[in-house]
């Protein structure tokens, strides 16, 4: 296989609005390009600021491009040599970390505002540049590179005199001419050659000449417009190599940089390994079987390993040179499983099924066995190297001795054979029982903006109503009915969002059709198919091209079994595009696990990691039965970002322990941890999950480089109620990856990528959105091998089952969160009222001097309530959560005592599937909720209307009063001043309650007094 080159690429593609250099209003610009010592620069565009060069720029890459750490510059400058000005012609900057360089198939035109080179720098505009990676073959090293052998025969007399004058002869470079008449101040300063002299007519140079482009950098030949760059360059950013003796060698002119090997970054692959420190650490006795020899040659033999009172079987061997099988055993080393035979591990060989009965009068079949004592088994600690297999001789067995391969040693869970070894508390029935790490597919927005129609119908029908019907896989949306009249071409302007998946296939279609509304039916006037493969991407809000579809009419079978005439399809105008810059959401808005955007280029680097030990479980409740015995085979499933872990499954435990940890990069420490307990059961036709209850952890509530240890319980929602299936024990530390300044600068970009503010989706569409999303993700699961079943994704992404309706529990548990949540608003009221009351005539007093205070110096209002806050803060801070990450409480969702009727009514699917004597109770009990709000609306219609009656005449002796208090009260503001005023106010609200009137204040009565419009309601 030939070995592959990659290649960095930089397309140039356009720039809006830079700033005008030439003192005419406008600019010559051309774009350098910097990576890893290596230059290339595109042609110049003659005085435009917008220019337009669509331009490639190839560069090597030595090593993985997101391992480099280097940086792409890109600089925009103006050509000098067209609109001579003695100012700079720096016209801005963009600095691209080529970690977030994406692959070829991926890139987007992305937009990217130009940056300062220094603080009073003067710049402006954008650049839309492509930037990717593609590999290459390595083309065929040249034959005079090769070192010559030594049974070569001697070079001939014209080799010696080429081989001679390059060694004599200097190296020189050979320049653009346009690069040797660049004039001299922008010769670099770190050259060792000198500068070339400056033509006569170049003005001399000026302290603002200093940021002026290399002499390499000195633009092409003028084009008026963009296209491939000079051959030359390449040349020129590529100097030849110099030759063996460095004394008469000549210096070019522009000589590449060292590269700068900057500092190992923390990359997410290097972050998450694991050092099992979360968990308990559990021995395990490992057995490898290899492979075996000498054995009898029509024998099918498989070999059976016991160990701790656990027997297991190998499958069938695959005969070759050897009987080979290469499978790995792990027996759990626990105090139950010491105590039934703590030193006997025992190895047999069988010429029998793997599935098959044995006893002790089936000596034939038997070819020889090991037995071993466990005591005298190596101990391997990673990071030792696995422990080699070894022959031993198998004894006892029919017929002359064979030889078996194996290996075993005694490990922990850190063991690099731990995840593939088969566990022997794992179930023999069930073959992905293991433990497995699965990512969930990137998601894309589909955008289809439609248009118009032209040539759709004939001529016959003056009005028609037409619609488009878009369909991808199980994703089926329309537009609106558009009537046309008289002719004129349907438009709508309208725009349709679908999901999907990578990698998108030829055989994955947009499918647009045409449909016509004539009475109750549909006529199809004709369809087209948009190949996802050919949908362009774009990572903001710019718009892309348009096309137009040919509408195929529909087969004239269709039509006839309809009994109607084939309709001409017409064409149709749309624009389709990934759009790349929204996050595409899986899960419920409360959980959400990651805000990335699709594009991998918009991707931030990662602040932190979270690190998750899977204990085990404790008291699980039996969920299916079998032989008439209760049994449990729990396995726990976590969920963060798009990557998912799944434990291995403990057979027939209510006790599992599996003490497994997994760590993932955190890009927003406001996201949720995800982890379920699910039951794998085998009815024989096919595998199912059942769910035993989900947890969920905040990482935005868990102190930093903190260990949060203890049982969360497992609660499950079922339509007889709550019932708890036991408890899950979790192990969870989230630590930052860079500084403290960097954790806490997330706080305050926006949560969801710039297109979510940009342009909006609408809220209608972001529920049937993720519910597809949702779909698409536990497809793409379920086909993995071993798979994560269906169910299982669904279940974690709250996508399972009917979509839920009208829950009177949820509305009692969302009351109780917004009273609890403005229960400081009550606290504050009864704290004014036992002060007013004189309750404590010290605090009273108090609030007296403090008033008076704020009155003469109001500037003091603002930090005495900033300080108030910040006071209330850090007294609370004593008061913090110290334990447990929040989990599920019965008593915040209201679900400790329930009533049968009203689960009945938040399981019901919509529309509902019950009676119509149920649903006429659930209605009338409905009827007497909205009755009880209907009054509160109109209570606050009513106050409304008092408070706009003050000014409306329709009480005039009402009016009249409120109008000469209003004018009486401004001449007394006029001569009183204000401070008086408001103490005397403060003062009188606070007076004693010997001065005040049990009854209410004739403010109050003046107020209820006013006339509302309730009574013209009929």
């Amino acid at each position: 296989m030939a070995s592959m080159a990659r290649k960095l690429v930089v397309e140039v593609v356009e720039a809006h609005d830079l700033l005008p250099k030439d003192g005419m209003g406008t600019s010559s610009p051309y774009v350098v390009v910097d990576f890893d010592g290596q230059r290339r620069k595109t042609q110049t565009v003659l005085r435009n600021l917008n220019p337009t060069w669509n331009e490639a720029l190839e560069f090597d890459v030595i090593g993985p491009v997101d391992d480099a750490g280097e940086t792409v510059e890109v600089e925009v400058y103006h050509d000098r040599r067209v609109g001579p000005s003695r100012r700079n012609n720096f016209l801005g900057r963009v600095r691209i970390d080529s970690r977030k360089v994406v692959k070829q198939g991926e890139e987007a035109v992305e937009s990217f505002p130009v940056e300062k080179k220094r603080f009073f720098s003067w710049v402006r505009g954008d650049i839309y540049l492509k930037v990717y990676y593609v590999d290459e073959p390595k083309p065929p090293a040249p034959p005079s590179e090769a070192a010559p052998k030594s049974d070569e025969p001697p070079p001939t007399a014209e080799a010696v005199n080429m081989d001679a004058g390059k060694t004599d002869a200097p190296v020189t470079v050979q320049l653009p001419e346009a690069a040797e008449q660049a004039p001299e101040a922008a010769a670099p300063e770190s050259e060792n050659s000198p500068p070339p002299q400056p033509p006569p007519e170049e003005p001399p140079v000026t302290a603002a000449d200093a940021e002026k482009p290399k002499e390499s950098d000195a633009p092409p030949p003028v084009t008026e417009n963009g296209g491939t760059g000079n051959p030359a360059e390449t040349a020129e950013a590529n100097p030849a190599p110099p030759p063996p003796e460095p004394e008469k060698e000549a210096i070019p002119k522009w000589v590449p940089q060292p590269r700068q090997m900057a500092p190992p970054a923390r990359t997410p692959e290097a972050m998450e390994r694991s050092k099992y420190d979360l968990v308990d650490k559990m021995q395990y006795l490992f057995v490898r079987i290899v492979r075996a020899r000498k054995l009898p040659g029509n024998a099918k033999p498989h070999v059976r390993v016991s160990a701790y009172g656990r027997n297991v079987s190998t499958r069938t061997a695959r005969q070759s040179v050897f009987f080979e099988w290469n499978q790995t055993f792990a027996f759990v080393r626990d105090a139950s499983a010491a105590a039934a035979d703590p030193s006997a591990l025992e190895i047999s060989v069988w010429d029998l099924p793997p599935d098959s009965d044995l006893n002790d009068e089936e000596d034939e079949h038997f070819l020889g066995g090991v037995r071993f004592d466990v005591a005298e088994v190596p101990l391997r600690d990673p990071p030792d190297s696995p422990l080699a297999p070894q022959w031993y001789r198998l004894e006892g067995g029919r017929g002359r001795g064979g030889d078996l391969m194996l290996a075993t040693w005694v490990g922990t869970q850190a063991d690099d054979s731990f995840p593939h070894a088969w566990k022997a508390d794992a179930p023999t029935s069930h073959a992905g029982s293991h433990s497995k790490v699965y990512v969930s597919p990137k998601l894309w927005y589909i955008r289809a903006t439609v248009i118009e129609a032209q040539d759709t119908v004939t001529p016959s029908i003056k009005e028609h109503a037409v619609y488009v019907r878009a369909a991808l896989g199980f994703q089926v949306l329309k537009t609106r009915n558009a009537v046309s009249r008289n002719g004129a071409p349907p438009s709508w302007n309208e725009d349709l969002l679908f999901v999907e998946a990578e990698p998108f296939g030829e055989d994955q279609k947009l499918v647009l059709s045409l449909e016509l509304r004539h009475g109750k039916d549909a006529i199809v006037l004709g369809s087209a198919s948009i190949p996802l493969s050919t949908v362009e991407r774009r990572v903001d809000d710019r718009k892309v091209a348009s096309r137009w579809l040919d509408l195929l009419p529909t087969s004239e079978e269709a039509q006839a079994k309809k009994g109607r005439r084939p309709v001409h399809g017409g064409r149709l105008h749309v624009r389709v595009c990934f759009d790349g810059g929204y996050h595409v959401s899986d899960e419920p808005q409360n959980a959400e696990s990651d805000y990335r955007p699709s594009a991998r280029q918009l991707w931030r680097s990662p602040v932190g990691v979270v690190e998750l030990g899977i204990i085990g479980c404790r008291g699980l409740l039996p969920v299916r039965t079998v032989d008439g015995k209760g049994t449990t085979d729990a396995y726990a499933v976590a969920k963060y970002g798009p990557k998912w872990a799944r434990t291995r499954t403990a057979a027939d435990s209510f006790d599992p322990a599996w003490n497994e940890q997994y760590t993932w990069p955190v890009y927003d420490p406001c996201t949720v941890l995800t982890v379920a307990v699910f039951d794998q059961s085998d009815d024989g036709k096919d595998a199912t999950s059942r769910p035993m209850g989900k947890v969920r952890i905040r990482l935005s509530t868990l102190e930093t480089n903190r260990i949060y240890r203890g049982s969360y319980p497992l609660l499950l929602l079922l339509p007889s109620g709550v019932k708890r299936m036991g408890e899950i024990e979790l192990a969870v530390r989230f630590s930052r990856a860079g500084s403290a300044l960097d954790l806490l600068h997330v706080y305050g970009q926006p949560m969801l990528p710039a297109m979510h503010h940009l342009r909006p989706i609408p809220a209608a569409q972001r529920e049937p959105l993720r519910l597809a999303a949702a779909r698409i993700v536990a497809a793409h699961l379920g086909r993995s091998e071993p798979s994560l079943k269906r169910e299982v994704a669904l279940w974690v992404l709250d996508a399972a089952g009917e979509p839920r309706g009208y829950s009177m529990r949820r509305v009692r548990a969302n009351w109780y969160r917004i009273v609890a949540a403005i229960s400081w608003v009550a606290d504050l009221a009864r704290w004014v009222e036992d002060t007013r009351a004189w309750r404590n005539p010290t605090t009273t007093l108090l609030v007296h001097g403090v008033l008076v205070l704020l009155v003469w110096f109001p500037e003091l209002a603002a930090p005495t309530v900033t300080a108030h806050v910040a006071a209330v803060g850090a007294w609370r801070y004593r008061r913090r959560a110290r334990g447990l990450a929040p989990h599920p409480c019965l008593r915040a969702s209201q679900a400790e005592a329930l009533e049968r009727e009203e689960l009945d009514e938040e399981f019901d699917p919509v529309p509902s599937a019950r009676g119509p004597e149920v649903v006429r109770a659930r209605y009338d009990r409905m009827r007497g909720v909205a009755a009880r709000f209907q009054a509160m609306l109109g209570d606050v219609a009513a106050q409304a209307e008092r408070v706009q009656a003050l000014v409306t005449w329709r009480d005039p002796r009402a009016t009249g009063m409120f109008v000469a208090l209003c004018f009486l009260l401004a001449v007394a503001l006029y001569v009183v001043p204000a401070r008086m005023a408001a103490v005397a106010a403060g003062f009188y609200y606070l007076r004693h309650p010997i001065f005040r009137d049990r009854l209410s204040p004739a403010a109050v009565n003046f107020y209820r007094r006013l006339p509302s419009l309730a009574d013209r309601i009929i």
